[in-house]
């Protein structure tokens, strides 16, 4: 199976690129991705970031993905075309804190998000909705028809626990792409997917609703 969300010491992470791939090697994952926090990072430690990961692909024997998580602000995504074309996959997340009955704001970043040619996955989708407030179905309809027209994946994440099954079963429905995630900040917490690998077989998702398939 795999955790497409890690994070390492290049940005707010503990481990290594080699920590975190020997983990997913223990836990018997297929794939396993690198994907630290873009604002972390200068042109000079991208770079590094870019060639450790490269060195990680060539020495394990699972798929090792070079991936980062950039942030929806209210300009768009910081996430530019010249780091993109070095990824295997760009996730996007809303890290902005929004006001109880500010949801619609958070929908908007998240559609901004959806349309930037440069995202693949959407990160950890409705985790501020106990405090700021919950979108009616049909709201979360058009940002499900979004991403299907945008060629857009959402990530099941098994730290925060969204989306909900309802979400992830109208995603299968819709061909829209899925990934697992752990958003892991330890090495140790590497391949931690129970709870999204329960909700994608609950939904009644099979291998290839996943992205990355081809490598599972």
């Amino acid at each position: 199976m795999m955790d497409l969300h890690t994070h390492t010491r290049y940005s707010d992470g503990l481990g290594l690129v080699q920590d975190n791939v020997s983990w997913a090697e223990k836990r018997g994952l297929k794939i396993v991705g690198i994907s630290d926090h873009i604002h972390f990072f200068t042109p000079s430690t991208f770079s590094k970031y870019i060639r450790e990961i490269e060195e990680a692909k060539k020495e394990s024997e699972i798929t090792v993905l070079a991936g980062i998580e950039a942030n929806i602000t209210e300009f768009g995504t910081d996430i530019t075309d010249e780091f993109a074309k070095k990824l295997d996959y760009v996730i996007a997340s809303v890290h902005e804190w929004f006001r109880e009955g500010e949801v619609h704001k958070y929908l908007e970043y998240v559609k901004a998000g959806i349309m930037d040619d440069n995202v693949d996955i959407i990160g950890h989708f409705g985790n501020t909705f106990p405090w700021i407030g919950y979108p009616t179905w049909e709201d979360v309809l058009e940002i499900i028809k979004l991403a299907e027209e945008h060629g857009k994946a959402f990530e099941i994440s098994s730290r925060y626990k969204v989306p909900d099954l309802e979400f992830i079963k109208e995603c299968i429905k819709r061909g829209v792409k899925l990934s697992l995630a752990t958003d892991a900040h330890r090495p140790e917490d590497v391949g931690k997917i129970q709870w999204s690998l329960k909700m994608f077989e609950k939904a009644g998702g099979k291998k290839e609703d996943l992205v990355f398939s081809e490598y599972l």
